[in-house]
C-alpha cells in the first residue's frame, strides 16, 4: 500500500492516547493521500467496458465522499492545515504515490483503500467519543 510508510498507531489503545490535534492531522493526511490515487483509479476503471454503470458510479461516489469527509473534518475540528492544503497529496503524505499506487492491481488497491478507510473510521470514532462522551463510548 502506498500509505504503508505513513506512521499510524498500531492498535486502538495507541490511537486513543494521541492528542486530538495529532489524531485529526493523521486523519487529514490519510484522506489527502488517497485523493490523487482515487482520481487515477476512477480514470482507470472508466475504460473497463465490462464494469457496470453502477460500479462506475460507486467509484465516483467514493472519491467524492473522501473529498467531502476531508473538508468536513477540517471544518468541524476547526483545523485549516495550510501545509496540507498548499501541497500536492503526495507531498502532504510524504509519499511517492504516483508510481506505487498506479502499479497496484485493482484488488490490491481496493484492499489498501479498505484498510485505510477502516483506520479513518476508527480514528473518527475516537474523536467523536472525546467530543461527545455521553455517547457511551
Amino acid at each position: 500500500c502506498h500509505t504503508s510508510r505513513m506512521a499510524t498507531p498500531k492498535g486502538k489503545e495507541l490511537a486513543q492516547n494521541l492528542p486530538r490535534e495529532e489524531l485529526t492531522h493523521l486523519i487529514l493526511k490519510l484522506l489527502q493521500a488517497w485523493k490523487e490515487p482515487l482520481s487515477h483509479f476512477n480514470q482507470h476503471i472508466e475504460h473497463h467496458q465490462e464494469l457496470s454503470d453502477d460500479s462506475l458510479s460507486k467509484a465516483k461516489q467514493i472519491s467524492n465522499m473522501v473529498h467531502e469527509l476531508k473538508t468536513g473534518v477540517e471544518k468541524s475540528m476547526g483545523i485549516i492545515s495550510n501545509s496540507l492544503n498548499g501541497m500536492a497529496s503526495s507531498e502532504a503524505a510524504g509519499l511517492s504515490i504516483s508510481n506505487e499506487a498506479n502499479l497496484m492491481s485493482d484488488s490490491d488497491f481496493i484492499h489498501c483503500f479498505r484498510r485505510d478507510s477502516n483506520k479513518v473510521q476508527s480514528y473518527l470514532k475516537i474523536l467523536k467519543c472525546r467530543i461527545m462522551p455521553e455517547n457511551s463510548c
